[in-house]
């Protein structure tokens, strides 16, 4: 008996958190962000076969890779030689409003596809969101993401479309969480279009593509709905086999 009344109190003390905590979910959902954002790059990860990357603007909103002097240094526009200039990405924020589990607009990336050396591009890059919610919420946090980077090697015969270059977005959920009261959670990016899930941009030889960046603040669960359920397991089979003792004591 005194067996059954300690679990049944902790079972009881648990469905009261658990039910607390289902009550902080349903008020973290109506909950509205409000706030601004902007982004800075972070320290690239070169290929294997990039052996001497060159890129810029690291701690900055615009990020560009790769050596583009592909002419000799007597040449010029006038004898057929152009340098339209290296990759370039570049991301600008924006003030933003949104619910919990609501896609919205966290930025705007720009995409020049401009001329790469073979070995001196680079693979991904990082970008760091950093997020100022409104004086009611009163946080600041940067959001770490990973964008990757295919430079396509150019063919002189092919279309523009098969020579373009492409930006692929890293949906994975930041590892940066932030609290308030007493709810966690976190930022995901979706993608370039949420009516598609479009996860990646191109963009043409010598051409730029600007493309909004969506995302999404995420509820980061409690664990104690699972230790609940693992609670009412052990009473349950412990009340069993208390039961099939007494059975026992009562035929005996």
């Amino acid at each position: 008996m005194k067996l059954s009344l300690v679990f049944a109190t902790a079972i009881s003390s648990v469905l009261v958190a658990v039910t607390t905590g289902f009550g902080f979910s349903s008020q973290a959902h109506a909950l509205t962000f409000a706030g601004i954002s902007s982004g800075t790059w972070g320290e690239p990860t070169p290929e294997s076969t990039d052996t001497n990357p060159v890129y810029t603007g690291v701690g900055n909103n615009t990020f560009t890779w790769g050596d583009s002097n592909v002419c000799p240094p007597s040449a010029n526009a006038s004898n057929g030689c152009q340098i339209t200039g290296s990759n370039k990405l570049n991301f600008n924020g924006n003030s933003f409003s949104t619910g919990i589990d609501s896609e919205f607009k966290i930025g705007d990336l720009s995409y020049f596809n401009g001329t790469v050396l073979k070995g001196t591009a680079v693979e991904s890059v990082p970008l760091n969101i950093n997020v100022s919610f409104n004086p009611l919420v009163g946080i600041n946090e940067v959001f770490d993401f990973k964008l990757y980077l295919v430079n396509t090697p150019n063919n002189a015969t092919a279309t523009p479309e098969d020579n373009a270059d492409f930006v692929f977005i890293d949906t994975n959920l930041s590892n940066r969480i932030f609290t308030f009261e007493g709810n966690n959670y976190t930022l995901e990016l979706t993608g370039f279009n949420p009516d598609v899930s479009q996860k990646s941009v191109e963009a043409l030889e010598g051409a730029t593509t600007t493309t909004a960046v969506y995302a999404r603040i995420k509820t980061i669960p409690e664990s104690s709905p699972v230790v609940g359920l693992s609670l009412l397991g052990i009473y349950l089979i412990s009340r069993k086999n208390f039961g099939k003792r007494t059975i026992k004591r009562i035929k005996m």
